[in-house]
This record gives structure tokens, sequence and C-alpha cells, in this order.
């Protein structure tokens, strides 16, 4: 049986290598491609909708996605933690499944993998990315993600010793982590993360050179995961074995009060 999918962002980088892994992907086939002044409605056609749009997008086409009753992949940048909260009682409510990527390069989750299983050892630890100019937000999704994990391994050791950081050059701190985003051309994607102790310090450095070739297995896995999926899942490393035991972050107590989604709407306007 195929699976039909609507692709929102289809023509953007990261949506046209979704595009081809799709079309090379037995199983798969788009019978959507949207862009930013589509209507949501070709949606309907889709048995899954994979957003690869913008931070500002997203969380409509989410909301389209869930209240449809269809599966979402969701690849665009932006989702913390306490963003996927707000939506989390939608997704539980429909009774369908939402997948968050941060990074589908295999590399990447295996980076974080490591800052994560090294965070309890080491006081003091930041986080430097860099992406091409062209880059709308930052910090990057995956630093994000990286930062969350972090502060989930330490949840005994406690919060990274970060001094100064009510100055601006010392980056935004995201779950207690200074995390520095540049941006610039001639780069892909890099992030390195910085763990540093009395005496020594260790640098996990993960580098994107070519985005087809390093995302195209991660997408394959995280389509996969996303037709089945139930519920919120959130990063490769929930659907792949990479031998680090990786501790999550808490999930946010849900919206006891209000409508999630306009909450969540307001957070994208933050």
């Amino acid at each position: 049986m195929t699976t039909r999918v609507a692709l929102v962002g289809g023509t953007g980088k990261l949506g046209s290598i979704i595009a081809g892994v799709i079309a090379a992907t037995e199983g798969f086939e788009t019978v959507a491609v949207l862009g930013s002044a589509s209507d949501l409605a070709e949606l309907d056609a889709a048995d899954l909708v994979v957003d690869a749009s913008t931070p500002a997008v997203s969380i409509d086409v989410v909301r389209a996605a869930i209240e449809r009753g269809k599966n979402v992949l969701v690849g665009t940048s932006g989702w913390s933690a306490e963003r996927i909260a707000l939506v989390r009682p939608l997704v539980d409510a429909a009774g369908t499944g939402a997948v968050f990527i941060p990074n589908f390069s295999l590399g990447s989750v295996i980076g974080s993998a490591l800052a994560a299983a090294s965070a309890p050892f080491f006081p003091s630890i930041e986080i430097v990315e860099t992406h091409r100019e062209t880059k709308v937000d930052s910090p990057s999704g995956t630093a994000v993600r990286t930062a969350e994990l972090i502060a989930a391994a330490r949840s005994e050791a406690g919060p990274v010793e970060a001094p100064h950081v009510d100055q601006r050059a010392r980056g935004q701190q995201i779950a207690s982590i200074p995390v520095h985003s540049l941006r610039r051309p001639g780069v892909v994607a890099r992030q390195e993360t910085i763990l540093s102790g009395p005496g020594e310090s260790l640098m996990i450095v993960h580098d994107t050179i070519d985005p087809a070739a390093a995302y195209a297995p991660g997408i394959r896995v995280a389509l996969a995961a996303a037709r089945d999926a139930s519920g919120v899942v959130v990063g490769l490393d929930s659907m792949i074995d990479i031998g680090i035991r990786m501790p999550q972050p808490a999930r946010t107590a849900p919206v006891a009060d209000g409508d999630a989604s306009d909450q969540a709407a307001a957070a994208t306007a933050r």
C-alpha cells in the first residue's frame, strides 16, 4: 500500500531533498507540494503530511494536519520541547502521530548523544552552531535539542556553570546552556559542543558537508516512523539504536486553560 504524502515547503533546500527521497522510496508518493501561499486544504489528499516550511508557518501546518486526523513529520526548525508540549494535547486528543526531527543527520544525532552522555562530568558547557547566512532562525533546532538533552542528562548535577550570561555577547541560554549562533556564507552546517572542567576540555564537532547525502538515510527512517506513529515522537534517536542511552527532556505540563493551538501560535510570534 502506497502512503500518499503532502509536502509543505517542498521547493526549499530541505524540502527538495525530502522530495527526492520520497520519489526514490518504495511505498511513498508525493501527491501535493505546498508553498507559503498554498491552501492547506490541499492536505486533504494525503495520508501523511511532511512539513519542511518555516518556523512561522510550521505551527499552522501541524495544527491543520492534526485537525484533519493525519500524521505529520516535522523537519522545520524551531520546535523546542516547550513548543512541542503546546501541541501534544492536540495530538493526543486527535489520536494522531506527530514526529519532530531537529536534524535528519545520523552524525548529528550521535554528536548530540555524546554531548549528553558527557554532560554530567563537566561543569561548563557551551554550544556554537554555524549555518549559512540564509537560515532565518537562531539558535538552530539541533542546538536547542542538544541543550535540552544536556540539561536532562544533568538533572542530578544541576545547571551548568555559565558566568556573565547577563551580557548579550555571552549567547542565548537554552536550558541553562549558552548557545552562540553564527550565520555566514561558505558553510552548510556545523555544531561545536564545548565541555570544560578543571584542567581539561572536550569538544564534540559535527559538520554537514553534503546535505542530500547526509540527510537521506534519516529521512527514510523518519518517513517510515511517521507513517505509523502514535502520539508525539521527537528525534531520530527515538527510532534507531545508536548504543548510547539518551536522557529525554522532561515533558512540560499540558496546558490547563485555554486553547493549546492558540498558545502555540502565540509562541511562534514571540
